[in-house]
């Protein structure tokens, strides 16, 4: 499983040119789901991310999670985190997981990092979303299990 994370002040998904999910202060997720991945994938990246200390306290330092922070998370099905450009000019998707593997485990994300006191939405799975990205910092991490 990866997830590309973004610290953002604010960020919205829109489908069909209506708004889905909206959010604050708080991280922007990209969350791809490949081949191999399962339930305790998603429970170490939910726990790592709710846990991650990339904010900045009163010092400037970036000591503080976003469960210190109180900030929002917005949720992205991102299948194309697991492109192989290795060969060819045209990037091979076959390390993603299949929509009927990938949905349930991205909805468990989903639920585990709301179940662990952080106010998160998402994307539409499968659809052709619009997302808007205010990078706060510019702070953007690759995180993988």
């Amino acid at each position: 499983m990866r997830a590309l994370i973004q610290r953002v002040s604010h960020a919205k998904v829109s489908v069909e040119d209506h708004v889905i999910a909206s959010i604050g202060p708080g991280l922007l997720i990209l969350l791809g789901v490949g081949h191999e991945d399962g339930e305790e994938h998603v429970q170490f990246l939910a726990n790592k991310i709710a846990d991650l200390r990339i904010f900045e306290d009163n010092e400037g330092k970036t000591n503080l999670s976003i469960l210190d922070t109180g900030g929002e998370a917005l949720v992205v099905s991102q299948f194309t985190l697991y492109a192989d450009t290795s060969k060819g000019r045209r990037p091979s998707f076959t390390k993603a997981a299949l929509p009927d593997t990938a949905c349930p485990l991205v909805d468990c994300f989903v639920e585990l990092l709301a179940a662990r006191g952080v106010p998160t939405q998402n994307g539409q799975f499968g659809a052709h979303m619009l997302v808007e990205i205010h990078n706060d910092g510019p702070v953007t991490i690759w995180l993988e299990k």
